[in-house]
């Protein structure tokens, strides 16, 4: 099969390669979409930072190894101890896997297990290839009514869908969301359709502004041609009750701070490539909570989470799927077509879905 391997920074090969052997309890799958992720662009940028260098501990896996975590697909082989998913389904996969033995596991916690492995990174199977080998317990059904290209947009949704829930947002509530990159996008997207009475977005790029109009932003700020937080305490009595900030630097993370109201919460769902420094006095005499959000449930209860419930967005076409994606290529473009255009700071582009075959 072709897969996408990364090597190094700056280094994806195209390369044709043995396809992994299915276990017991695996589940084959070709790939019809994945999409590029942040996290896949910063590894591709200055990786390796989650691959593998040495054999991984619970895998074997080491660079070099496919990227792609939002993936979707069809069933086309199954382990002998599989039976809850049959060749043929059309699924979706939650790319996270616990290791199931740490404290955390142990509580039920499984998304902050320290020591989790993921598809695209450690597990040495990724979506960026005709197909992949997964657990059969990471895969989710899709109804008929969704299409394998929503489908790999599942885990980015999952991913806005759990930073609204972990904000504490009520209907009625009024939202900021310090940038609109795809996951910023989500959680404008979560917080309209959980009830906000009024969502106001503060972003640079024209294309992500009108997007974030599309996903229910009442309001879009460009940060550039105005003060964000000036606008937003404006029009929100003297702060929003929830923001959300996923920009990852020091300027925004203090923005979403003064921007919220005295009592509000700040939901921080940014990886920063470097330090953050705030005043704390703007967090502790307006006591103010400052939460942080990462990825959602991860199996063996993701069923009850956030896969599930973006899967059910999907299927009552709650999201606009065709303004999340604009761009479709192939394995060959991954590179310049892909990763090189979503690098580029004036893109022009939301989600790029990668089509492997």
């Amino acid at each position: 099969m072709r897969a996408a391997r990364f090597y190094t920074s700056g280094d994806i090969r195209v390369e044709t390669v043995e396809p992994s052997p299915v276990r017991d309890t695996d589940v084959r799958i070709e790939i019809a979409a994945c999409g590029i992720c942040g996290s896949d662009l910063i590894e591709y940028q200055q990786g390796p930072e989650h691959t593998p260098i040495e054999p991984n501990s619970r895998t074997g896996a080491s660079i070099p190894v496919p990227l792609g975590h939002e993936c979707s697909g069809t069933i086309t082989e199954v382990g002998a101890d599989v039976d809850r998913i049959s060749v043929g389904d059309r699924v979706t996969v939650n790319p996270n896997i616990p290791c199931r033995e740490c404290r955390y596991c142990e509580d039920g916690q499984y998304n902050v297990c320290p020591n989790v492995v993921a598809v695209g990174f450690q597990l040495g199977e990724g979506g960026f290839a005709e197909s992949a080998v997964v657990p059969a317990t990471q895969v989710h059904r899709l109804p008929d009514g969704v299409s394998l290209e929503a489908g790999a947009l599942v885990e980015p949704f999952a991913v806005g869908l759990h930073a609204v829930r972990r904000s504490g947002l009520q209907a009625g509530d009024t939202v900021a969301v310090f940038g609109c990159g795809p996951i910023g996008l989500t959680a404008v997207q979560a917080a309209a359709t959980a009830g906000a009475k009024q969502v106001l977005v503060s972003e640079p790029n024209d294309t992500r502004r009108n997007t974030a109009r599309n996903f229910g932003a009442d309001s879009c700020i460009d940060p550039t041609e105005e003060d964000a937080v000036e606008a937003i305490r404006d029009a929100t009595d003297g702060g929003v009750d929830v923001a959300f900030e996923f920009a990852g630097v020091e300027p925004t993370f203090n923005a979403a701070v003064n921007c919220t109201r005295r009592g509000g919460t700040v939901t921080v769902g940014s990886m920063s490539r470097g330090e953050v420094s705030t005043d704390l006095n703007d967090i502790v005499t307006a006591e103010r909570t400052v939460v942080g959000t990462y990825c959602y449930g991860f199996p063996p209860q993701a069923s009850r989470t956030e896969f599930d419930a973006v899967i059910g967005s999907l299927e009552a076409e709650e999201i606009d799927v065709n303004a999340y994606i604009t761009g479709r290529i192939g394995l060959d473009e991954i590179t310049a077509s892909g990763f090189e255009r979503l690098l580029e700071p004036e893109t022009d582009h939301v989600k790029i879905v990668v089509e492997p075959t």
